[in-house]
């Protein structure tokens, strides 16, 4: 017969045995969208509409290698895209802000994107986003007004109001006018790779880029190659467009000092009054210690941008009159000029990852 003290013993022996197994992983994804048939969804957006919508546990989908065509929207909280690979994950479509929707009016920059973010806590890993738009074709036989909202511009991913704390790491953004429209709450970028002409980095979102590629793309026949970072941010916000330790390049073709760093962006808005450029907004765009490749130009730097006044004369928005700053610039574009204005070490601190961030932790 065993005794009450073995059979203690014995039990006692059993829950430290079950203690030591490991629990039972939670699986991986909630769902997967492949192109072998093997996965949970035929689509992304079957994928993103079974995701439920009170955000409460991160709700993650893997994206297996492809070219997935979807316009895609995501409007619930917390949700995740993981590529299987980020070079063969690919989210791709080829609206521009000029082109038709559904209903025929035109997509317009806000509305173009290949992927709109409308909610918080999203997050992307290991994949590209992608708008393949043939701009360069429109450069040879234009279809659109050359400006203005319903032309070429061919956002890849926008950040829209509803977003915050985005969170995007190892992903490759493709396009060429306007790839990626920061516009709404806070975002942080790791070890990712923008490529684009035009304006390419755009917008009025506290956004921060670490250890990023922003790659400028060749426009045939253009003496001035692009901008890349074009911010909108309000006055009253702090930070705007930051890149730290950020590595500006270029396809082959882009000549020498035909890339300005960017330019301030004051978008027209409409009002009791009128529609105009918005009075309240004041770029801010920072580059500290980057390297910046000799298409960069050294000279000017800084580009001026027109925008309606309230009077209906079309204004410059000057370099000066806006936040746009480098500190230890490095490579053979980080040229010292008057145009190109320098942070002290202290006010370089003001656009750490904490002071930008506060109250989140990435």
């Amino acid at each position: 017969m065993i005794s009450r003290r073995h059979f203690l013993a014995a039990g006692l022996a059993a829950s430290a045995l079950a203690a030591c197994r490991p629990a039972r992983a939670a699986p991986a994804f909630d769902a997967r969208v492949r192109a072998d048939g093997r996965g949970s969804h035929a689509t992304l957006a079957a994928a993103i509409a079974d995701a439920p919508g009170d955000g409460r546990v991160p709700y993650r989908i893997l994206v297996g290698r492809g070219v997935w065509r979807e316009k895609l929207v995501i409007d619930k909280p917390n949700l995740h895209l993981v590529g299987e690979d980020r070079h063969g994950s690919v989210i791709d479509f080829d609206a521009a802000a000029g082109m038709a929707r559904p209903d025929g009016q035109a997509w317009g920059t806000w509305g173009c994107a290949s992927v709109i973010v409308r909610a918080p806590d999203f997050r992307a890993d290991s994949l590209c986003i992608r708008n393949s738009f043939d701009y360069v074709g429109n450069l040879a036989a234009p279809r659109f007004e050359p400006i203005g909202p319903n032309g070429a511009q061919a956002v890849a991913l926008m950040l829209d109001q509803g977003a915050d704390r985005s969170h995007l790491r190892d992903v490759t953004l493709t396009g060429h006018q306007d790839t990626l429209f920061t516009e709404a709450g806070r975002a942080l970028f790791e070890r990712c790779v923008v490529t684009g002409s035009v304006d390419f980095i755009f917008g009025a979102g506290r956004t921060r880029f670490e250890h990023c590629e922003l790659q400028s793309r060749f426009r045939p026949g253009k003496p001035r190659q692009g901008y890349v970072a074009v911010p909108s941010t309000p006055a009253s916000q702090p930070q705007g467009l930051v890149f730290d330790q950020c590595r500006l390049t270029r396809e082959a073709a882009v000549p020498d000092a035909s890339v300005a760093l960017g330019r301030a962006w004051r978008p027209g808005r409409s009002f009791a009054d009128g529609k105009y450029g918005d009075p309240a907004a004041l770029g801010s765009a920072v580059f500290l210690s980057c390297w910046m490749d000799a298409h960069i130009d050294g000279a000017l730097g800084w580009e001026p941008m027109a925008y309606t006044a309230r009077d209906g004369q079309r204004v410059m928005l000057e370099p000066r009159d806006a936040r746009l700053y480098e500190f230890d610039s490095r490579g053979p574009g980080a040229v010292r000029s008057p145009s190109r204005r320098w942070l002290r070490a202290e006010q370089a601190a003001t656009y750490s990852r904490a002071a930008m961030f506060a109250g989140w932790s990435p």
